[in-house]
């Protein structure tokens, strides 16, 4: 169902009211998403972006009762991942000589995505295409988040089609950020850039400094996921800024996994150290098992500080906090200090595992950490409130 946004753009996506994991199981999305495809009507017509695969049929269906599909001049894929182009071949039976708009990296997806040979158009930064008293200007922005990704500026209605940056996995019936909670909009919006665009912050500042130079007004940012930025759009621009630099907050996160609860009152213990010694850092305690793995993360980017914890098994580490390490290396967080602990029957290789994997993550690891020979007593709960008080003090010298 088509959505006007101005006199001569509509939103022509789709709400997924259901999703709840996306990029396989890797991302969580509690509050569903979208897939925001838009269609510029001028002398010319010019439709941005697709959908996920699934809706492929409604999509074309719904488009072709806008519009007479014959109509549509020019397709402009900013971004080929199937979230974006799924619709593509579905759309393409229907023109399929209509030109495509990529950049060079998009042709490369594309086809290797689809396998077929459409008339690709290859744009770079500073191309332009009239579509008669308007112009769409195209911006590369590699690596935000893929190799093939690019921005479109559109004159006149001075928007920016920034497809996934600046989104949010956010399903609303509303369609502006005016509109909806903004609370739930900025803590989605936090999660989708520390889970997705953190490996790409020094990109993500260049780029927006680039996108700057060139003084264009902005009237609105009209991402790929989640809603169109038109009350103060710049907001979210300066939050990308922010977020970039890796700046910490005033927090430590504590995370582990436990097998008999033994390292959850080592946990338990070092958060009381924690606090002892510095009452006004905030501590965040997650399970990992019990935890969902992206909401911690989104916490793990807030904080200066980091403590991991796993039980001892088969002389390595739970797979949740495993998995957890391995996610963690691959955003490469900055500026982030990190401790171990766990407990153990008779080998104990857990602590020394977790920080090596804190070495490899990029964190800068303070000791060789604490562990605790089965259950910990009193001595050892004392022990690891020790290490707690001990590890905020290093981390604030």
């Amino acid at each position: 169902m088509r959505e006007k946004i101005t006199e001569h753009v509509s939103w022509v996506g789709i709400r997924d009211w259901e999703l709840r994991k996306f990029h396989g199981d890797e991302y969580s999305t509690h509050r569903g998403s979208t897939y925001n495809a838009y269609l510029v009507e001028d002398e010319k017509v010019a439709l941005i972006d697709t959908v996920w695969a699934p809706f492929s049929k409604d999509f074309v269906k719904n488009l072709s009762q806008e519009i007479d599909l014959s109509k549509i001049d020019y397709v402009v894929i900013n971004h080929a991942e199937i979230d974006h182009s799924g619709a593509l071949p579905e759309l393409m039976r229907h023109i399929p000589e209509v030109p495509i708009y990529c950049t060079a990296k998009g042709v490369g997806s594309l086809q290797g995505h689809y396998h077929e040979s459409w008339n690709f158009q290859v744009v770079k930064t500073g191309d332009k295409l009239s579509l008669g008293s308007r112009e769409l200007v195209f911006v590369e922005a590699p690596m935000l988040h893929w190799p093939d990704s690019m921005f479109c500026y559109l004159t006149e209605d001075n928007i920016l089609f920034s497809n996934d940056a600046f989104g949010q996995h956010y399903a609303s019936s509303h369609l502006y950020n005016d509109e909806v909670d903004e609370a739930e909009l900025l803590q989605e919006s936090l999660k989708y850039y520390a889970n997705i665009l953190t490996p790409f912050s020094a990109l993500v500042t260049r780029k927006i400094h680039e996108v700057l130079g060139f003084n264009l007004p902005l009237s609105m940012i009209c991402p790929s996921h989640g809603v169109i930025w038109r009350k103060d759009p710049a907001q979210i621009v300066h939050r990308y800024l922010e977020w970039a630099k890796g700046e910490p907050e005033n927090q430590i996160t504590v995370v582990y996994d436990t097998m008999w609860e033994n390292t959850k009152r080592m946990a338990d213990a070092l958060v009381e150290g924690i606090q002892t010694e510095d009452p006004a850092v905030k501590v965040k305690v997650f399970n990992l098992s019990k935890s969902d793995k992206n909401d911690v993360i989104t916490e793990v980017f807030l904080s200066k500080a980091i403590l991991v914890g796993s039980s001892t098994i088969n002389r390595g580490i739970l797979t949740s906090v495993a998995g957890f390490l391995e996610e963690v290396k691959g955003l490469g967080f900055k500026n982030k200090r990190g401790g171990a602990f766990g407990s153990y029957g008779w080998s104990g290789e857990s602590v020394k595992q977790i920080g090596e994997a804190l070495k490899k993550a990029g964190f800068s690891v303070v000791d060789n950490g604490v562990k605790a020979l089965w259950t910990p007593d009193e001595e050892g709960l004392n022990a690891c409130r020790a290490y707690g008080k001990a590890f905020v003090k290093t981390i604030s010298g």
